[in-house]
């Protein structure tokens, strides 16, 4: 599983002119998944986000209180090194990974995130307000 996590100041979905996810002050969190991802990497990679310490004063999402917003990203696991086009049999398709994107958002809300979503596989408009910028990325 890999994640590209980005501290914001403001963040939302949009899908078919309609908003469907969004936070204030909080990380903004673009989720990739591979083949042999399982519900424990989920777990492990939603534990991790949230106590990680890149928010303001170095205080994690959960000391904050912060929102969190998921967006399902299997562009993650393209590669492009070889030619122009980029290939994704890296990730997984969307029968594996649907189900373990939805295993890492109830992670975070057992661990008593506020949790908003984007729509899986939907054509997704993100926006955002980077803070600092503050971007990591993350691989379980």
């Amino acid at each position: 599983m890999r994640a590209v996590v980005q501290r914001v100041t403001r963040a939302d979905v949009v899908v078919d002119d309609k908003t469907v996810g969004q936070i204030g002050a909080g990380l903004l969190v673009l989720l990739g998944v591979t083949h042999d991802d399982t519900p424990d990497v989920a777990a492990r990679l939603a534990a991790k986000i949230w106590n990680l310490r890149i928010l303001r004063d170095e205080r994690s999402a959960a000391d904050a209180g912060a929102g969190i917003l998921v967006v399902s990203q299997f562009t993650l696991y393209g590669d492009a090194r070889k030619g122009r086009r980029p290939t994704w049999t890296a990730a997984a398709p969307g029968e594996v990974a649907e189900p373990l994107y939805a295993a890492f958002c109830t992670a975070l809300r057992t661990l008593g995130a506020d949790v908003a979503e984007g729509v899986f596989g939907a054509d997704m408009a993100v926006n955002l307000t980077n803070d600092g910028p503050t971007t990591v990325l993350l691989e379980m």
